[in-house]
């Protein structure tokens, strides 16, 4: 899953969607789900210029359905331009967003509620990741953020797991911390809905994800895919992703 972040204006976006045909064809050909999370401006096109060949995400949703909630985008608003996947709790929401684990919980059941599928995010600080105190930090967003999601639901909620210091740094997690974390995190859907849901949980790594290292990271046996930032911009860089790990 890209993640174009506030990038690409509408013409560019247009641009970027009209040349994934072939990629989105060879994934299929190969049983690779991929996909782009984008801004809100571009959604409606790109969506409909992919179709379902690609699956198309926002990077963020209100819970509520409607409201005075001036700048925010809804659920029904997604859906009806045929949206039906949406990025939760990503780490730059958090730091710069005040988007706590309580309020991804929020989103997480309404848009399970509407049928859709929530990508969440979590991952820690460079200090946290110092103090050794990595497992705690991600326990308490994988138990706060997934509340009272039953467990028919649970296995349509995708997990990324992002170091935040490893995001657009150029410092990488190595393979073995990424695996490490995400082995926990399937520990703790394991613990609280039993092997077979968590079996199915697709973990994604995140965190200076690049087509140079994308093959290895996805080598895990807990890591099900990737979720890339920058790596995600350009379409040459897009298809290398994929035919790194084919």
């Amino acid at each position: 899953m890209g993640n174009w972040k506030m990038n690409k204006t509408l013409p560019e976006a247009i641009e970027f969607a009209k040349a994934t045909k072939d990629i989105s064809a060879l994934a299929k050909k190969n049983k690779v789900d991929m996909g782009i999370a984008c801004p809100y401006i571009d959604l409606y096109a790109v969506k409909k210029i992919v179709k379902n060949h690609l699956i198309v995400a926002s990077e963020n949703v209100h819970y509520e359905d409607h409201g005075a909630f001036t700048g925010e985008v809804s659920i029904p608003m997604l859906k009806s331009i045929n949206i039906n996947w949406s990025i939760i709790g990503h780490s730059e929401r958090r730091g710069y967003d005040n988007e706590t684990s309580e309020k991804c919980n929020k989103k997480i059941l309404a848009l399970l509620a509407n049928g859709m599928v929530p990508l969440y995010c979590c991952g820690e600080s460079l200090e946290t990741y110092e103090a050794g105190k990595t497992k705690d930090w991600i326990k308490e967003q994988i138990t706060t953020g997934l509340k009272d999601v039953k467990p028919e639901d649970m296995t349509k909620v995708v997990i990324a797991y992002e170091p935040i210091w490893s995001i657009g740094t150029g410092k990488n997690a190595s393979s073995e911390i990424a695996e490490d974390i995400c082995a926990y995190i399937r520990k703790l859907v394991r613990e609280a809905y039993g092997a077979k849901v968590a079996n199915r949980v697709r973990i994604l790594y995140g965190g200076s994800v690049k087509p140079n290292n994308i093959k290895e990271y996805l080598g895990n046996k807990d890591i099900d895919g990737a979720l890339v930032g920058g790596a995600s911009l350009t379409i040459d860089s897009y298809k290398e992703l994929l035919t790194s790990i084919l």
